[in-house]
């Protein structure tokens, strides 16, 4: 089992999708696409001429921006991945996490903010996720969530697609965005370990938005994924980018 977390940017371009569909394809290991979708977002808000702000990088989600976002992320930016699937020939299914109850949350808390409906991840319903990838179908979902108070959250899709990572205990969890691994002097390092990555940091090589893209990796693989990427599209056609994993990797 893998997991791919595929940023909203890369969605506005059509090359994109179809090599992410040209990835799927040719692997024989069940996937699952988790996916952000800010650009729609933002765009639709904008039609219907709704403001957002955002604390420490979160979106305050009142009512009416959830609907945005759910009509955003689970209708629009979902259903054009999964159409790109097809047309590739790969058996994709579109959910989101309230499908099922797939992703189950409650509502999260900030010291100094009211996020509105903004979840985290509680609970994640594995057996239908691993029904349906036994079917030999691509799930892609949504992180759009259902609140055990009954009301529908958003839920960063990093978040989402670790916690899924983890529930099903995948091989592999890969950040796939613009970003093609972890740099050292021009050279993307292929592997790296904790001790490694903090090193990395203390000395300076991984820097300002690379931190916590990393630390998310380091944090995913000492809860028990086996190995987790940060990777762009081309990386994961030519199999580069840098591979997180607790121990040393030898070729």
């Amino acid at each position: 089992m893998q997991v791919l977390k595929i940023g909203g940017n890369e969605l506005d371009d059509p090359g994109f999708l179809a090599g992410l569909a040209e990835y799927v394809a040719g692997t024989a290991v069940p996937h699952i696409i988790v996916h952000g979708g800010g650009r729609a977002i933002v765009a639709l808000q904008q039609k219907v001429g709704l403001q957002s702000t955002k604390v420490d990088g979160l979106r305050v989600t009142d009512r009416e921006m959830i609907s945005v976002v759910q009509m955003a992320l689970s209708g629009q930016t979902n259903k054009q991945i999964v159409t790109a699937l097809l047309a590739a020939g790969v058996d994709a299914v579109g959910l989101s996490g309230v499908d099922g109850g797939i992703l189950r949350c409650l509502k999260k808390q900030h010291p100094t903010a009211d996020l509105g409906y903004v979840g985290e991840i509680s609970q994640v319903r594995t057996d239908l996720l691993r029904q349906l990838t036994g079917l030999g179908l691509t799930v892609v979902l949504s992180p759009i969530s259902l609140g055990f108070d009954g009301y529908t959250y958003n839920v960063n899709a990093d978040d989402a697609a670790s916690a899924v990572a983890l529930a099903l205990q995948a091989e592999r969890l890969a950040f796939v965005s613009n970003v093609p691994g972890v740099l050292s002097n021009g050279r993307i390092l292929p592997h790296l370990t904790p001790d490694q990555t903090e090193m990395l940091i203390t000395n300076g090589t991984i820097t300002d938005g690379m931190v916590p893209k990393v630390r998310a990796a380091l944090a995913t693989i000492a809860q028990g994924v086996q190995q987790t990427q940060i990777v762009n599209l081309a990386g994961l056609l030519n199999n580069s980018g840098t591979l997180f994993t607790t121990q040393i990797v030898t070729e």
